[in-house]
């Protein structure tokens, strides 16, 4: 079972975030014949620590379907006790949230203490209408989580969106992170076109989706981005969506999505890279968006860069490969973090 605190981001926001090293976490995987991987339930709810603009959730205030919401005495319990590993944070890509990793975080977990953030706009987190949904804001996010967590020097692995909040953060205060994992991001510029063809994407779903079942089947098969069938896709999309009356819609706002993707994709990201002096491990699926070509200039780029692949592997590595992407992350975090 994974634990939930409830954190203040930067400007107040609220975040969730989830420790997968409560007692049992490394066992309490996914159950045979399910159509999606588990959510990490909610225990309790730990405010970590107590800030002035902390803010409760709203008496009756809806929460998405599919994310946890703690229920119980008003006032919670204190957190569980850290393990004695090293801190772990996740964070997630575009669209996610932290459960999406919870196969590989669980595997992880016994050892290191390991914890993903719902970041601004996905998950349980505040989805603030007015934003700002800029990289700033998600930097400043993920330092705020490290501190009022007591997390520093925190070892970071990100995904794709993740993975660029990761290593802005750690070139920024190199105080707050002593490793780096980077899964499937290129640091290049993406450009006008992919984010015109991002707009399109959105504007295609069929949403309100009628079923569950149809998100599966649209997101894993009928979408005309997916090549070959890919089930994890469709479970990954399913994890992210919330019955309404009329369907099922995804528990983010599709327009803030692309307003966070507007921030980076203009831009190259490799003067931020070439600033983390931490050591760092660049991941890539072998079938992912990160080319093996590029892949390798980053760990050129690193002062102290690395690398691994994963066969058989695509953007969605460690959700769709827990196990593989396990075997190629842990042994970089042990060495990193017993020396």
């Amino acid at each position: 079972m994974a634990r939930r605190l409830d954190v203040t981001g930067a400007d107040g926001i609220r975040l969730a975030a989830w420790d997968f090293t409560v007692e049992g976490a490394a066992h309490d995987g996914p159950a045979s014949g399910t159509r999606t991987p588990p959510r990490p339930p909610a225990v309790s709810v730990a405010r970590q620590p107590a800030a002035p603009e902390d803010r409760a959730r709203p008496a009756g205030a809806p929460a998405p379907s599919g994310v946890p919401v703690p229920s119980g005495a008003a006032t919670p319990p204190p957190p569980a006790p850290a393990r004695s590993g090293a801190p772990v944070l996740l964070l997630h890509g575009l669209m996610g949230h932290a459960a999406h990793w919870a196969p590989a975080a669980r595997l992880l977990a016994g050892g290191h203490r390991t914890l993903a953030l719902d970041q601004r706009g996905h998950g349980a987190s505040e989805k603030p209408p007015g934003g700002p949904f800029t990289r700033e804001a998600y930097v400043a996010d993920a330092a705020a989580v490290i501190e009022r967590l007591g997390l520093a020097p925190v070892t970071l692995v990100g995904h794709s969106m993740g993975a660029l909040t990761a290593w802005q953060l750690a070139a920024e205060r190199p105080d707050l992170v002593r490793a780096l994992v980077i899964c499937d991001m290129r640091a290049s510029a993406l450009g006008a076109a992919s984010q015109r063809a991002w707009q399109d994407w959105f504007r295609s779903w069929p949403a309100p989706f009628p079923t569950l079942e149809a998100v599966h089947r649209w997101f894993g098969a009928d979408d005309a981005w997916v090549e070959t069938p890919n089930p994890a896709r469709g479970a990954f999309f399913a994890e992210v969506m919330t019955e309404r009356p009329d369907g099922w819609h995804p528990v983010f706002d599709p327009a803030q999505m692309l307003t966070s993707r507007e921030t980076w994709v203009h831009d190259a990201h490799w003067d931020s890279l070439a600033q983390v002096r931490c050591p760092t491990l660049v991941v890539r699926g072998l079938d992912g968006e990160l080319g093996r070509a590029e892949a390798q200039e980053m760990v050129r780029v690193l002062p102290h860069g690395a690398y691994a692949e994963i066969p058989d592997a695509g953007h969605l590595l460690h959700y769709s490969h827990p196990e593989a992407w396990a075997e190629a992350v842990d042994p970089f975090l042990t060495g990193v973090l017993t020396t």
